[in-house]
């Protein structure tokens, strides 16, 4: 093999050593495509490009990773306006000089070859280049011309969380101005089922601690995660800790690769996770092994959890549920007894049910019963997809809050108002009548917000107009239906630096396909992260600047420029940008006028204050970045050192200033580590439980007990969180400057925008603005209080069906009728456990990320991966006459078949089927390159598992269900 692979690269490149040929290639991961890599090279070159002869000016830029949301560090070597190489940071505490495979080839954004490469627009069928003159006026025309027709919510805008921060925040801020609260990301698809539970139960629905601090666990149970694919560098961490004797757990349907470092791997049958977690809670509580005091002083109802596991949840009904046995079980209860304090690590393979808000939240309550939150080693690590889905998720484009999670209610638009100096009654007269205060729907749901009927639907006109604005289509559940919705829309408007594969399916031809003959499509070719500037939320919380590494490729545009455009020409530009510096720059061979990337972080670091956006500042991430090499690799903390260009002092600060980072950068609020830690003080980054949900429940005390506080609080019980009035009552008033008093007037915490009542509470009294409260273990406004186990839609278990039924459909929720029991009873009654015997699960490999049309565009990764495949017990294979390689049709309830390579494996067990979800190009066995525009296609195409996927969704966040549905496997023929 090396042989030929010599001689390829000796034909391909002649008369090149090997260090010319590194120099040239950057990394070498997946050098047998050197040759098509240089190609790239020289390409680049010719559209402008100076000579890479290492004569000319040379940069190197401190960027971070777009793929997972670890935030891996990278600097980027930039030679006379090429990227030329890049190197993992060895400096940054997060990934301390490693890469995964997508973060080796992360240079390949700086050719991009199969981009989006200019505006086109879809004509009998085909994508053609225009300019972009005409596709925004054309595109804002017809935006009018529907607003004035159906309304503002006849428009979905669905968001990315592969924007920075701001441009999250900036498309949050657009869409409300246009008059809609119908817009969305990924997020919804991702950790929604997260955000929802893990806030209802002890106030912010974000990981507890990070990736680092999991060095000093002493146990860590992984559930629904396949870390070592999915967050391949957050592995250094565990394995550091297992060298210091962590015993390490993974639960989920498959042996993952995660699972092979495991100390102890359970096999659970898909969507059984809370038989599983009650099951060793029993045995937590039959050996009153729980932390008594932990609970009597910060949790609340963990009696009545208590009551309901020991009644419901012996070994013999948990083993029927999720097929763990008693003995596995007791095991894992013992570890996490013995080996404290322990953290839990969970992603989609969790949140992605019908019932994922409740399988959080157990848990949750796993973690709360043995006294783990709010310790370093502890905690609940939930980790985020994509690079800046925890800042998209916290300051962008959701459709049941503003930025910072401060919902829809009039006094959350008057903050609003008053950061962007608009008028309340103007924005309100952008929306539809007493639309303002609706949650708008879901990106799990807009192909129903245009196909159900109108009268079903809790807004005047169905959705008829469509923006992808960075996402992937084929990360959504049922594909036949989306393909059906896309057909009869007005309006669908991709905004991407690839076509993605909305492109395609927009334009591809299914037979007796009933096709909108009046909709417009355009593609709109978006910059990367790499050809601008912004900060990016990881997951566990720190926010990181990543500097602009090139130009814009092609005619590409960076997003927020292009929501500025937009929104010019619908008349409401200098609203959207009053508050910012303005730029004239050049993209695309034309100068556009763009709102500078530091204004609007700092109109966010304004506006903020719920979660702590507000202590950040561009200087403070800034400096953050350049001084890496002081931050402690374990507790994040900085060690003392100056910034060399502002002199800033970063001693004390956590790296990347984790949220919440309270008050203003002035009060110079350290960061929080790991949330609710009573042991440090608030402003070294300590905190307690937030009061979130009233001070006391059916005459019991919501609060925390006496005794129970944050090291050095002046008050030293339970409280209730901070306005005007209780400041004035603990005569703390007078704290305030003459300035802060006028602006906290009337006001609480979280809207005095001086942030005075911030100062005062916590750095002259250390106490937590929020109040000091109980973690919730019964959540009395979810639709199960605590906890319950109710199967999937699309299951292979009618007995248990009969024990665990689903919920009851539901009228109007998030604007559309949903289903539940109705479709679960008819698949019982239609005996499709028969005709569908196989559970079909879905997740990540290691060389793809997301919906894969970037990582599949990218010669490095394509070779390493090139087809999609579904995994299948030997005995299941066998029984049907499958063998390893072979083709084979996967079939769904649906109708729908996708045609796939067969990978038989002892991974996953004999009910059990997975396939990556990281594909798309084909449709239902036939490859649709020519529905892709000229030249921008993916290298590597395949099936979408999600052609394939079924109906069901979350009771609470309308997540999908991904994770479990059922299929039938046959040979191809």
């Amino acid at each position: 093999m090396m042989g030929s692979l010599a001689r390829s690269l000796q034909s391909a490149i002649p008369m090149m050593d090997r260090r010319t040929f590194l120099k040239r290639s950057g990394v070498g991961v997946g050098v047998g495509l050197a040759a098509s890599q240089l190609t790239l090279v020289q390409k680049a070159k010719a559209s402008g490009a100076a000579k890479t002869d290492g004569k000319g000016k040379i940069e190197v830029k401190r960027t971070v990773c777009t793929h997972c949301s670890v935030g891996c560090a990278i600097d980027a070597v930039v030679e006379n306006g090429v990227w030329t190489r890049q190197e993992p940071v060895f400096d940054s505490p997060i990934n301390l000089g490693a890469h995964c495979a997508k973060g080796a080839a992360i240079r390949e954004h700086g050719h991009g070859e199969f981009r989006l490469k200019y505006p086109m627009k879809l004509v009998n069928g085909k994508y053609e280049k225009i300019s972009w003159d005409q596709a925004l006026e054309e595109i804002t025309a017809k935006m009018k011309s529907m607003k004035k027709q159906f309304g503002p919510d006849s428009i979905f805008f669905i968001g990315s969380s592969k924007y920075n921060n701001e441009q999250a925040y900036l498309l949050r801020k657009f869409v409300s101005f246009y008059g809609t609260n119908n817009t969305d990301h990924q997020a919804r698809i991702c950790h929604s089922t997260t955000v929802a539970g893990v806030a209802n139960t002890w106030g912010y629905g974000a990981m507890t601690n990070s990736y680092n601090d999991m060095q000093n666990s002493k146990a860590a149970l992984y559930i629904g995660s396949n870390a070592a694919e999915a967050h391949p560098v957050s592995m250094l961490h565990m394995l550091h800790a297992k060298e210091a004797g962590c015993k390490m757990i993974v639960v989920d349907p498959r042996y993952t690769r995660t699972a092979a470092k495991a100390d102890q791997y359970v096999r659970i049958r898909s969507g059984s996770d809370i038989p599983f977690l009650f099951g060793v809670l029993y045995h937590i509580f039959k050996n009153g092994w729980e932390d008594k005091k932990y609970i009597n002083d910060r949790v609340y109802g963990m009696e009545d959890v208590k009551k309901d596991v020991l009644e419901k949840w012996s070994p013999a009904k948990v083993e029927e549920a999720c097929g763990a046995t008693e003995a596995e079980v007791f095991k894992v209860a013992k570890t996490l007894h013995e080996n404290r304090p322990g953290t839990i690590v969970w992603c989609m393979g969790q949140t992605q049910h019908t019932i994922g808000n409740a399988m959080v939240r157990a848990s949750c309550i796993l973690q709360l019963a043995l006294g783990n939150v709010g310790k370093s080693g502890g905690g609940t690590n939930i980790f985020r997809g994509h690079d800046n889905v925890q800042g998209a998720t916290d300051v962008g484009p959701n459709p049941d809050s503003l930025p910072g999670y401060y919902g829809l209610a009039a006094g959350s638009w008057k903050h609003f108002a008053g950061v962007w100096d608009v008028d309340y009654e103007w924005i309100k007269a952008q929306f539809a009548p007493n639309m303002m205060e609706k949650s708008g729907t879901t990106v799990s749901r807009w192909i129903d917000a245009v196909l159900e009927k109108n009268e079903l639907i809790d807004q005047d006109s169905n959705v008829k107009g469509v923006f992808y604005w960075g996402h992937a289509p084929n990360s959504q559940t049922r594909g036949t239906d989306m393909k059906k919705a896309m057909d009869k829309l007005d309006l669908l408007v991709v905004v991407d630096p690839y076509p993605s594969a909305t492109a395609a399916m927009a334009a591809m031809q299914v037979e007796g396909a009933q096709v909108n003959k009046d909709r417009a499509v355009y593609l709109l070719p978006a910059a990367t992260q790499f050809e601008t500037s912004g900060s990016a939320t990881a997951s566990n919380r720190s926010v990181q600047w990543r500097e602009k590494v090139i130009d814009p490729l092609w005619e590409s545009v960076p997003d927020h420029v292009i929501m500025q455009a937009m929104a010019d020409k619908l008349g409401f530009g200098k609203e959207l940008s009053k508050n910012y510096k303005m730029l004239t720059s050049k993209f695309a061979g034309k100068d556009w006028k763009e709102p500078e990337i530091e204004s609007i972080l700092r109109e966010i670091n304004k506006s903020v204050w719920t979660i702590g956006y507000s202590g950040h500042s561009p200087e403070r991430l800034k400096a953050h970045m350049r001084m890496m090499h002081v931050f402690d690799v374990k507790t994040l903390k900085s060690k003392g050192g100056k910034d060399p260009v502002t002199g800033y002092d970063t001693t004390g600060d956590y790296f990347g200033l984790p949220w919440p980072c309270y008050g203003t950068p002035e009060m110079k609020h350290p960061g929080s580590p790991n949330l609710y830690d009573t042991s440090k003080h608030v402003m070294d980054g300590g905190g307690n439980f937030r009061a979130n949900f009233g001070i006391e429940k059916d005459g019991k005390s919501l609060l925390a007990e006496n005794g129970s506080f944050s090291k050095g609080a002046d008050i030293k019980t339970g409280y209730p969180e901070f306005d005007h009035v209780l400041v004035k009552k603990l005569g703390w008033w007078d704290e305030l400057t003459d300035a802060e008093k006028k602006a906290a007037e009337g006001k609480n915490w979280k809207t005095d925008v001086s942030g005075g009542l911030i100062r005062v509470i916590m750095k002259n009294h250390g106490c937590h603005p929020f109040g000091n409260a109980k973690a919730r273990a019964v959540v009395w406004n979810f639709p199960d209080p605590i906890p319950q186990h109710r199967e999937p839609l699309y299951g292979t278990r009618p007995d248990l069906v009969a024990k665990y039924p689903t919920h009851d459909d539901k009228k109007a929720f998030w604007r559309l009728p949903t289903l539940y029991k109705s479709i679960q009873d008819k698949n019982v009654a239609d005996k499709l456990y028969e005709k569908f015997p196989i559970i079909l699960t879905s997740g990540r490999l290691v060389e793809y990320e997301g919906g894969g049309e970037e990582t599949r565009s990218n010669p490095w990764l394509a070779e390493l991966q090139q087809d999609n495949f579904v995994e299948i017990n030997p005995a299941a294979a066998n029984k049907r006459g499958i063998r390893n390689g072979e083709y084979v049709w996967v079939k769904s309830p649906t109708g729908a078949k996708i045609k796939v390579k067969a990978l038989v494996t002892e991974r996953v067990g004999p009910d059990t089927a997975f396939i990556p979800f990281h594909f798309s190009g084909w449709w239902q066995g036939k490859d649709i390159l020519d529905a892709y525009p000229k030249g921008a296609a993916p290298i590597v195409r395949g099936e979408a598992v999600n052609t394939a996927t079924t109906y069901g969704y979350d009771s609470v966040t309308m997540m999908q269900e991904t994770k479990t549905t059922i299929c039938q496997i046959e040979r191809f023929a």
